[in-house]
């Protein structure tokens, strides 16, 4: 099953709360309790997206984390590769294989096409979309429509079947 991993979907509800408020600087114990991940996972979590140069740490009073950038130039991509390091679906699918059958694989090319239409569709989401599907308070009102009623139409008694006469 081809299958992210929890940190970088915890990665990405944290990163995703930093998005919604991005002005306002949070403590690692508030992302916590804002996504409902662990503490101890969170700061994990922001040692990594720091040290990939998406969030950043404020000292002081009023200290605590930020995004480095607006959450329109972050895509799902910058996550995951922050957290799980470069998409690679297979072995010669990365920048450095290690196959002993590379060099005679007939699927290797495919393979690759596969690997790079999955990183082009995490880069085409951006955080601030993430941040928007993921709380109502910033969807747009959603279309609605009125409901009509359908009456069931009335047939003439002469126009029903004897088996439909008796079961009435």
């Amino acid at each position: 099953m081809l299958k992210l991993g929890k940190l970088t979907d915890y990665a990405t509800l944290v990163m995703t709360e930093l998005a919604v408020t991005p002005q306002a600087t949070r403590s690692a114990h508030e992302l916590a309790d804002r996504s409902h991940v662990a503490a101890p996972t969170v700061a994990k979590l922001l040692r990594q997206l720091s040290q990939a140069g998406l969030v950043e740490a404020a000292r002081g009073v009023h200290g605590g984390y930020r995004l480095t950038r607006d959450a329109t130039a972050i895509t799902v991509a910058d996550i995951v590769v922050a957290v799980e390091g470069p998409v690679a679906l297979t072995e010669c699918a990365g920048s450095h294989s290690c196959c002993a059958i590379e060099s005679h694989c007939g699927v290797r090319g495919n393979w690759r096409l596969i690997n790079t239409a999955i990183q082009r569709a995490l880069e085409s989401v951006t955080l601030a979309q993430m941040a928007t599907d993921a709380h109502p308070s910033n969807r747009p009102a959603p279309f609605t429509q009125s409901v009509i009623a359908i009456q069931p139409r009335k047939v003439k008694p002469s126009a029903l079947t004897a088996e439909q006469k008796l079961s009435r």
